[in-house]
């Protein structure tokens, strides 16, 4: 271990002087450091500690080349030359406002709501499609590799030094009930197929809060031993909602998170776990690829609607009453919002509705009329105005700022993709 103080030679030239111990773990430490005026995280490795240190700083030293495939990775920047204290590279250091992802599992840091949640896992999604695009796979998908700004859902992944080419595997595993089961059974290195399972284990514990193999038959055992460990999520893995076998099921009092948002999944996300976690178990070429997730995901996000009292849902997964109105649990019944279909995705446009573009960036909001709160505008908040036909015929122009009326028969076009706004859902 080193210390506050502490200088170490960078590659490039001058030195990192170690300002404060920000964790440390089984392969190394990560410290604040100060370098060129600039603070950043510095990471350095107990090389005793790695199987094959040389192949290990070798990848490394290519990841600081290579650099990253997409803005959400935190990848190593520069690496630090070899010293008696082994090996190590800075990277950007987290901001304040990202919490990790076991904070949010834990409850101790909540999302501002139902867009927030869905963007995460959109983001997730779509930053390991382009690392899987670039050739590369993770290795090591858990929940201390995320953090989240729960905000709106904005995601940094770290833990990239384990990133690598396919077919090469830097000795590391995975974290148990995170790792696909045929990595616990030792028969494969990870890859592009086990990171697939890792993540829908993350989707399902970001959108469920629980372990998706965690039931009633895993509680049997008392104390969770490597063996018990190796039985439940290598051997005999079952999924906590098996259509045919409930003998691992969710239980109440100890599982509620499960149930509670099972209940409430579209059918669409319960189906894509499903086959996840049945299929996909042990069969790899089974499990959903990034982009089927994305359109999932895109597609849910599209369902989310909310009461006058605030609670937000998923239009698919709502209670609705014999007039179609959906039932919220406030005991409020409301008339389903107009949607807009724009291109393939489709918006239900109620009070504080979200648009969002392919990179998961808000361009537009519904908000209230000034002069009459009970009509409704789409609010362009991009930078590009927007061309509307309302149902009269009347061509206008949204400048960026102003609001698309929210009617019924109203076209439109945003960034050169049509659109409609109708009572369709």
């Amino acid at each position: 271990m080193m210390k506050v103080g502490d200088r170490v030679p960078l590659e490039l030239g001058g030195e990192a002087e170690i300002t404060q111990l920000l964790g440390q773990g089984g392969q190394g430490a990560v410290y604040r450091a100060s370098y060129r005026g600039r603070d950043y995280a510095l990471k350095m490795y107990f090389t005793k500690k790695l199987k094959n240190p040389a192949m290990f700083r070798e990848n490394l030293q290519r990841l600081c080349e290579d650099g990253s495939s997409s803005p959400a990775f935190v990848m190593p920047l520069m690496m630090t030359a070899d010293t008696s204290e082994g090996f190590g590279f800075l990277m950007e250091l987290i901001p304040p406002e990202y919490a990790p992802f076991s904070d949010i599992l834990n409850a101790r840091v909540k999302f501002s709501g139902l867009y927030s949640i869905v963007n995460a896992a959109i983001k997730i999604t779509s930053a390991f499609r382009e690392l899987h695009n670039s050739g590369r796979s993770y290795q090591d998908l858990n929940d201390g590799g995320f953090f989240i700004r729960p905000t709106d859902g904005d995601v940094l992944i770290c833990d990239c030094d384990n990133i690598a080419p396919y077919g090469e595997n830097l000795g590391i595993a995975g974290k148990p009930g995170y790792m696909a089961p045929e990595i616990v059974r030792g028969e494969k290195a990870p890859d592009k197929l086990t990171d697939r399972y890792s993540l829908a284990v993350v989707l399902f514990r970001l959108l469920l809060r629980g372990d998706p193999l965690e039931g009633g038959r895993v509680l049997k055992s008392v104390c969770l031993t490597e063996d018990a460990e190796r039985r439940h999520y290598g051997y005999e893995p079952m999924f906590v909602y098996d259509p045919s076998d409930d003998s691992n099921r969710p239980v109440r009092g100890v599982h509620n998170n499960i149930i509670k948002f099972w209940r409430i999944m579209p059918d669409y996300i319960r189906d894509a776990f499903t086959v996840s976690f049945t299929d996909g178990l042990f069969q790899p070429e089974k499990r959903l690829i990034e982009k089927q997730w994305l359109d999932i995901l895109v597609r849910m996000r599209g369902d989310i609607c909310a009461c006058t009292c605030g609670a937000q849902g998923f239009i698919s997964g709502s209670e609705r009453d014999p007039d179609g109105k959906v039932v919220c649990p406030c005991g409020t019944h409301y008339q389903p919002p107009l949607a807009l279909h724009l291109g393939k995705q489709r918006i239900l446009l109620f009070d504080g509705a979200k648009l969002f573009n392919d990179d998961v960036e808000c361009i537009g909001e519904v908000v209230r009329n000034k002069v009459n709160p009970g009509l409704f505008g789409l609010k362009n908040l991009s930078g590009e105005a927007w061309s509307f036909t309302l149902p009269n015929g009347q061509e206008k122009t949204a400048a960026p700022g102003s609001a698309v009326p929210v009617f019924n028969g109203t076209r439109l076009d945003i960034g050169g993709v049509p659109g409609e706004i109708n009572g369709e859902i």
